[in-house]
Protein backbone atom coordinates (compact mmCIF):
# COMPACT_ATOMS: atom_id res chain seq x y z
CA UNK A 1 0.00 0.00 0.00
CA UNK A 2 1.23 3.38 -0.94
CA UNK A 3 2.15 6.60 1.63
CA UNK A 4 -1.34 8.26 0.53
CA UNK A 5 -3.77 5.38 0.69
CA UNK A 6 -1.79 4.65 4.71
CA UNK A 7 -2.47 8.31 5.40
CA UNK A 8 -5.72 8.10 4.50
CA UNK A 9 -6.80 4.98 5.84
CA UNK A 10 -6.12 5.76 9.65
CA UNK A 11 -5.14 8.72 11.60
CA UNK A 12 -2.43 9.54 13.23
CA UNK A 13 -1.95 8.79 17.18
CA UNK A 14 -2.35 11.56 18.65
CA UNK A 15 -1.29 10.38 21.93
CA UNK A 16 2.26 9.94 20.56
CA UNK A 17 2.49 13.05 18.03
CA UNK A 18 2.07 15.77 21.25
CA UNK A 19 0.15 19.32 20.87
CA UNK A 20 -1.19 20.17 17.84
CA UNK A 21 0.82 22.64 15.53
CA UNK A 22 -0.90 24.75 13.57
CA UNK A 23 -0.12 24.01 9.34
CA UNK A 24 2.34 26.38 8.49
CA UNK A 25 2.13 26.86 3.77
CA UNK A 26 5.36 26.03 2.57
CA UNK A 27 7.24 28.39 0.61
CA UNK A 28 7.36 25.72 -2.31
CA UNK A 29 4.41 24.22 -4.32
CA UNK A 30 5.71 20.48 -4.32
CA UNK A 31 6.22 19.25 -0.96
CA UNK A 32 3.88 17.09 0.79
CA UNK A 33 2.32 17.35 3.97
CA UNK A 34 4.35 15.14 6.35
CA UNK A 35 7.75 16.06 4.95
CA UNK A 36 9.14 18.37 6.52
CA UNK A 37 9.71 21.87 5.11
CA UNK A 38 12.21 24.17 4.17
CA UNK A 39 14.32 26.47 6.99
CA UNK A 40 11.87 29.20 6.03
CA UNK A 41 8.80 26.64 6.93
CA UNK A 42 10.70 26.70 10.74
CA UNK A 43 11.51 30.09 10.72
CA UNK A 44 7.77 31.37 9.99
CA UNK A 45 6.78 28.92 12.84
CA UNK A 46 8.79 30.20 15.45
CA UNK A 47 7.94 33.53 14.58
CA UNK A 48 3.92 32.78 15.45
CA UNK A 49 4.73 31.15 17.99
CA UNK A 50 6.54 33.77 19.85
CA UNK A 51 3.76 36.13 18.54
CA UNK A 52 1.10 34.07 20.18
CA UNK A 53 3.16 33.81 23.51
CA UNK A 54 4.21 37.77 23.53
CA UNK A 55 7.71 37.22 23.29
CA UNK A 56 9.62 40.53 23.44
CA UNK A 57 11.43 39.91 20.29
CA UNK A 58 8.01 39.31 18.30
CA UNK A 59 6.52 41.77 15.96
CA UNK A 60 3.18 42.67 17.00
CA UNK A 61 3.94 40.38 19.94
CA UNK A 62 2.86 41.79 23.75
CA UNK A 63 5.50 42.84 25.87
CA UNK A 64 6.23 42.91 29.45
CA UNK A 65 6.46 46.69 30.92
CA UNK A 66 9.78 47.40 32.39
CA UNK A 67 11.11 49.77 34.56
CA UNK A 68 12.09 52.29 31.66
CA UNK A 69 9.24 52.09 30.18
CA UNK A 70 7.23 53.98 33.14
CA UNK A 71 9.85 56.44 32.78
CA UNK A 72 9.09 56.84 29.40
CA UNK A 73 5.25 57.87 29.75
CA UNK A 74 5.76 60.68 31.09
CA UNK A 75 5.99 64.25 28.43
CA UNK A 76 9.54 63.42 28.25
CA UNK A 77 11.69 60.49 27.50
CA UNK A 78 15.10 59.04 28.96
CA UNK A 79 16.32 60.58 25.93
CA UNK A 80 15.22 63.84 26.44
CA UNK A 81 16.25 64.16 29.75
CA UNK A 82 19.68 63.09 29.10
CA UNK A 83 19.84 66.52 26.99
CA UNK A 84 21.86 69.34 29.26
CA UNK A 85 19.43 71.98 27.31
CA UNK A 86 16.00 70.15 28.08
CA UNK A 87 16.85 68.93 31.20
CA UNK A 88 17.51 72.29 32.95
CA UNK A 89 14.55 74.10 31.25
CA UNK A 90 12.35 71.54 32.65
CA UNK A 91 14.25 71.88 35.91
CA UNK A 92 13.75 75.21 36.11
CA UNK A 93 9.95 75.43 35.07
CA UNK A 94 10.08 72.91 38.44
CA UNK A 95 11.58 75.01 40.50
CA UNK A 96 9.74 78.34 39.12
CA UNK A 97 6.33 76.28 40.04
CA UNK A 98 7.02 75.23 43.62
CA UNK A 99 8.42 78.83 44.63
CA UNK A 100 5.08 80.19 42.54
CA UNK A 101 2.96 77.37 45.03
CA UNK A 102 4.72 78.18 48.23
CA UNK A 103 4.64 82.18 47.42
CA UNK A 104 0.79 81.85 46.74
CA UNK A 105 0.12 79.20 49.73
CA UNK A 106 2.21 79.92 52.58
CA UNK A 107 2.99 83.67 51.60
CA UNK A 108 -0.06 84.84 53.44
CA UNK A 109 0.35 82.56 56.58
CA UNK A 110 4.18 83.84 56.65
CA UNK A 111 3.68 87.19 56.53
CA UNK A 112 0.67 86.90 59.36
CA UNK A 113 3.21 85.42 61.69
CA UNK A 114 5.16 87.96 61.05
CA UNK A 115 2.85 90.64 61.09
CA UNK A 116 2.35 88.96 64.75
CA UNK A 117 5.95 90.39 65.94
CA UNK A 118 5.82 93.31 64.40
CA UNK A 119 5.52 96.77 65.84
CA UNK A 120 2.41 99.01 64.59
CA UNK A 121 5.26 101.72 63.48
CA UNK A 122 6.96 99.22 61.25
CA UNK A 123 3.77 97.36 59.72
CA UNK A 124 2.40 100.74 58.61
CA UNK A 125 6.00 101.84 57.03
CA UNK A 126 7.64 98.89 55.98
CA UNK A 127 4.92 96.12 55.97
CA UNK A 128 7.15 93.93 53.44
CA UNK A 129 10.46 94.87 55.61
CA UNK A 130 12.37 91.65 57.91
CA UNK A 131 11.46 93.16 61.19
CA UNK A 132 13.66 96.89 60.25
CA UNK A 133 13.89 97.49 63.77
CA UNK A 134 13.65 94.28 65.55
CA UNK A 135 10.92 92.25 66.90
CA UNK A 136 8.84 92.51 69.82
CA UNK A 137 6.09 90.04 72.08
CA UNK A 138 4.46 92.83 73.06
CA UNK A 139 1.40 91.98 70.52
CA UNK A 140 0.64 88.44 71.46
CA UNK A 141 0.57 89.98 75.51
CA UNK A 142 -2.03 92.55 74.43
CA UNK A 143 -4.16 90.75 72.51
CA UNK A 144 -3.86 87.69 75.50
CA UNK A 145 -4.36 89.88 78.33
CA UNK A 146 -6.10 93.43 77.56
CA UNK A 147 -8.27 91.50 74.94
CA UNK A 148 -8.49 88.63 76.45
CA UNK A 149 -8.18 86.20 73.20
CA UNK A 150 -7.46 82.95 75.29
CA UNK A 151 -11.06 83.00 76.73
CA UNK A 152 -12.57 83.50 73.25
CA UNK A 153 -10.11 81.07 72.01
CA UNK A 154 -11.63 78.65 74.23
CA UNK A 155 -15.01 79.53 73.38
CA UNK A 156 -14.32 78.48 69.94
CA UNK A 157 -12.47 75.12 70.74
CA UNK A 158 -15.74 74.34 72.68
CA UNK A 159 -17.72 75.07 69.52
CA UNK A 160 -15.57 73.41 67.38
CA UNK A 161 -15.29 69.93 69.51
CA UNK A 162 -18.80 69.88 69.48
CA UNK A 163 -19.83 70.56 65.97
CA UNK A 164 -17.20 67.67 65.89
CA UNK A 165 -18.53 65.42 67.95
CA UNK A 166 -22.02 65.81 67.03
CA UNK A 167 -21.00 65.67 62.93
CA UNK A 168 -18.92 62.61 63.25
CA UNK A 169 -22.27 60.76 65.31
CA UNK A 170 -24.53 61.64 62.68
CA UNK A 171 -22.20 61.04 59.79
CA UNK A 172 -21.79 57.50 60.71
CA UNK A 173 -24.08 56.40 62.65
CA UNK A 174 -26.12 57.50 58.91
CA UNK A 175 -23.74 56.26 57.02
CA UNK A 176 -24.19 52.75 58.58
CA UNK A 177 -27.31 52.28 58.48
CA UNK A 178 -27.56 53.51 54.75
CA UNK A 179 -24.56 51.24 53.64
CA UNK A 180 -24.32 48.41 55.90
CA UNK A 181 -27.85 47.49 57.44
CA UNK A 182 -29.52 48.65 54.37
CA UNK A 183 -33.10 48.26 55.86
CA UNK A 184 -35.94 48.20 53.03
CA UNK A 185 -36.69 51.75 53.84
CA UNK A 186 -32.71 52.71 52.84
CA UNK A 187 -32.86 53.73 49.34
CA UNK A 188 -36.09 56.03 50.49
CA UNK A 189 -33.53 57.44 53.19
CA UNK A 190 -30.89 58.21 51.06
CA UNK A 191 -33.24 59.98 47.98
CA UNK A 192 -34.37 62.06 50.72
CA UNK A 193 -30.91 62.58 52.37
CA UNK A 194 -29.78 63.69 48.87
CA UNK A 195 -32.45 66.28 48.37
CA UNK A 196 -31.48 68.27 51.23
CA UNK A 197 -28.15 68.76 49.12
CA UNK A 198 -30.01 70.81 46.83
CA UNK A 199 -31.32 73.70 50.09
CA UNK A 200 -29.58 76.72 50.05
CA UNK A 201 -28.63 76.90 53.51
CA UNK A 202 -29.66 80.76 53.64
CA UNK A 203 -33.36 79.23 52.87
CA UNK A 204 -33.09 77.70 56.38
CA UNK A 205 -31.58 80.58 58.05
CA UNK A 206 -34.74 82.03 59.52
CA UNK A 207 -36.98 78.86 60.82
CA UNK A 208 -33.64 77.62 62.62
CA UNK A 209 -33.33 80.79 64.25
CA UNK A 210 -37.16 80.70 65.24
CA UNK A 211 -36.55 76.81 66.75
CA UNK A 212 -33.44 77.93 68.73
CA UNK A 213 -35.22 80.70 70.36
CA UNK A 214 -38.60 79.40 71.05
CA UNK A 215 -37.98 75.31 71.27
CA UNK A 216 -40.37 72.72 71.26
CA UNK A 217 -39.02 71.33 74.32
CA UNK A 218 -37.30 73.47 77.01
CA UNK A 219 -36.11 77.14 77.32
CA UNK A 220 -34.58 79.22 74.26
CA UNK A 221 -31.00 77.95 73.28
CA UNK A 222 -29.59 81.35 72.80
CA UNK A 223 -26.44 81.92 74.12
CA UNK A 224 -26.38 77.98 74.44
CA UNK A 225 -23.83 76.10 72.67
CA UNK A 226 -26.57 73.45 72.07
CA UNK A 227 -27.69 75.97 69.12
CA UNK A 228 -24.47 75.31 67.07
CA UNK A 229 -23.69 71.81 68.08
CA UNK A 230 -27.33 70.27 67.24
CA UNK A 231 -27.80 72.16 63.74
CA UNK A 232 -24.15 71.71 62.65
CA UNK A 233 -24.68 67.85 62.84
CA UNK A 234 -27.58 68.18 60.21
CA UNK A 235 -24.90 67.79 57.31
CA UNK A 236 -26.11 65.10 54.13
CA UNK A 237 -22.81 66.07 52.73
CA UNK A 238 -20.94 64.37 55.36
CA UNK A 239 -23.33 61.68 55.45
CA UNK A 240 -23.14 61.11 51.87
CA UNK A 241 -19.36 60.94 52.33
CA UNK A 242 -18.91 58.23 54.45
CA UNK A 243 -21.76 55.67 53.44
CA UNK A 244 -19.74 55.93 50.37
CA UNK A 245 -16.83 54.83 52.11
CA UNK A 246 -18.51 52.38 53.70
CA UNK A 247 -20.10 50.74 50.65
CA UNK A 248 -16.45 49.87 49.26
CA UNK A 249 -15.76 47.70 52.87
CA UNK A 250 -15.41 44.28 52.47
CA UNK A 251 -18.30 42.67 53.21
CA UNK A 252 -17.31 39.35 53.34
CA UNK A 253 -15.73 40.43 57.25
CA UNK A 254 -19.51 41.57 58.44
CA UNK A 255 -20.66 38.02 57.41
CA UNK A 256 -18.21 36.45 58.91
CA UNK A 257 -18.68 38.49 62.31
CA UNK A 258 -22.48 38.09 62.07
CA UNK A 259 -21.68 34.20 62.04
CA UNK A 260 -19.99 34.47 64.94
CA UNK A 261 -22.57 35.76 67.10
CA UNK A 262 -21.72 40.08 66.68
CA UNK A 263 -24.79 41.99 66.65
CA UNK A 264 -25.59 45.15 64.99
CA UNK A 265 -23.94 47.51 67.55
CA UNK A 266 -20.74 45.13 67.70
CA UNK A 267 -20.49 45.18 64.30
CA UNK A 268 -20.14 49.68 64.41
CA UNK A 269 -18.03 49.79 67.16
CA UNK A 270 -15.52 46.59 66.49
CA UNK A 271 -15.31 46.48 63.02
CA UNK A 272 -16.45 49.22 61.04
CA UNK A 273 -15.16 52.68 62.82
CA UNK A 274 -11.67 51.05 62.93
CA UNK A 275 -11.24 50.07 59.40
CA UNK A 276 -12.72 53.93 58.82
CA UNK A 277 -10.52 55.73 60.47
CA UNK A 278 -9.50 57.94 56.93
CA UNK A 279 -12.93 59.41 56.19
CA UNK A 280 -13.36 59.65 59.86
CA UNK A 281 -10.19 61.49 59.64
CA UNK A 282 -11.84 63.81 57.18
CA UNK A 283 -14.92 64.44 58.25
CA UNK A 284 -13.33 65.74 61.08
CA UNK A 285 -10.98 68.06 58.88
CA UNK A 286 -13.92 69.51 57.55
CA UNK A 287 -15.90 69.59 60.81
CA UNK A 288 -13.49 71.34 62.84
CA UNK A 289 -12.61 74.10 59.85
CA UNK A 290 -15.75 74.56 58.93
CA UNK A 291 -17.06 75.38 62.75
CA UNK A 292 -13.96 77.28 63.33
CA UNK A 293 -14.30 79.88 60.75
CA UNK A 294 -18.45 80.18 60.83
CA UNK A 295 -19.91 83.64 61.50
CA UNK A 296 -22.91 84.23 60.51
CA UNK A 297 -24.90 82.15 62.84
CA UNK A 298 -22.77 82.26 65.91
CA UNK A 299 -22.90 85.71 65.41
CA UNK A 300 -27.26 85.04 65.45
CA UNK A 301 -27.01 82.58 68.39
CA UNK A 302 -23.86 83.51 70.50
CA UNK A 303 -24.07 87.15 71.74
CA UNK A 304 -22.78 86.78 75.23
CA UNK A 305 -19.00 87.53 75.64
CA UNK A 306 -18.87 83.77 77.93
CA UNK A 307 -19.47 82.25 74.79
CA UNK A 308 -18.97 84.08 71.52
CA UNK A 309 -16.33 82.70 69.69
CA UNK A 310 -13.19 84.24 67.92
CA UNK A 311 -14.80 84.57 64.34
CA UNK A 312 -17.51 86.92 66.04
CA UNK A 313 -15.11 88.47 68.70
CA UNK A 314 -12.94 89.64 66.11
CA UNK A 315 -14.86 91.62 63.87
CA UNK A 316 -15.68 94.40 66.87
CA UNK A 317 -11.16 94.46 67.40
CA UNK A 318 -11.50 97.02 64.03
CA UNK A 319 -10.45 99.92 65.99
CA UNK A 320 -7.74 98.28 67.85
CA UNK A 321 -3.60 98.86 67.21
CA UNK A 322 -2.70 97.31 63.83
CA UNK A 323 0.32 95.06 65.20
CA UNK A 324 -2.60 93.29 68.34
CA UNK A 325 -4.99 92.61 65.11
CA UNK A 326 -2.50 90.90 63.61
CA UNK A 327 -1.35 88.67 66.69
CA UNK A 328 -4.98 87.75 67.40
CA UNK A 329 -5.34 86.78 63.53
CA UNK A 330 -2.64 84.83 63.88
CA UNK A 331 -3.27 83.22 67.40
CA UNK A 332 -6.78 82.05 65.79
CA UNK A 333 -4.84 80.50 62.41
CA UNK A 334 -3.49 78.15 65.29
CA UNK A 335 -6.00 75.09 65.06
CA UNK A 336 -6.61 75.10 61.36
CA UNK A 337 -2.72 74.89 60.85
CA UNK A 338 -2.35 72.27 63.35
CA UNK A 339 -5.27 70.28 62.29
CA UNK A 340 -4.32 70.01 58.97
CA UNK A 341 -0.76 69.11 60.14
CA UNK A 342 -2.13 66.42 62.28
CA UNK A 343 -4.69 64.91 59.62
CA UNK A 344 -2.53 65.39 55.95
CA UNK A 345 -1.31 62.00 55.85
CA UNK A 346 -5.12 60.41 57.05
CA UNK A 347 -6.52 63.23 54.72
CA UNK A 348 -4.71 62.32 51.54
CA UNK A 349 -4.26 58.49 51.64
CA UNK A 350 -6.61 56.16 51.46
CA UNK A 351 -7.69 53.00 53.72
CA UNK A 352 -5.20 50.10 53.49
CA UNK A 353 -7.70 47.03 53.67
CA UNK A 354 -5.00 44.69 51.64
CA UNK A 355 -4.74 42.09 54.49
CA UNK A 356 -8.26 42.32 55.55
CA UNK A 357 -9.80 39.61 53.72
CA UNK A 358 -7.56 36.32 53.51
CA UNK A 359 -7.83 33.85 50.80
Amino acid sequence: MTATSSSQGSPPPDSLAGPAVPAVPTARAGVAPGQAGPPATSAVLARSLRARRGAPGAPGGRRRRGPSDERERGALSVADWRRPQVAWTWRGMHLALLVLLVVWCLGPLLLLAKFAFTPTQDILTHPMALFPNGFTTGNIEQAWNRYHIGQYFMNTVWVALGSWFVQVLVATTGGYVLSVLRPRWAKALNWAVLTTLFVPAVVLLIPLYKIVVDPPVGETLINNYLAVWLPAGASAFNVVLVSRFFDSLPREIFEAARVDGAGPLRVFWSIVLPMSRPIIGVVSVFAVIASWKDFLWPFLVLKSATVKPLSVYLQSMANVDKGTLMAALAISTLIPVVMFLVFQRMFLRGAGLGGAVKG
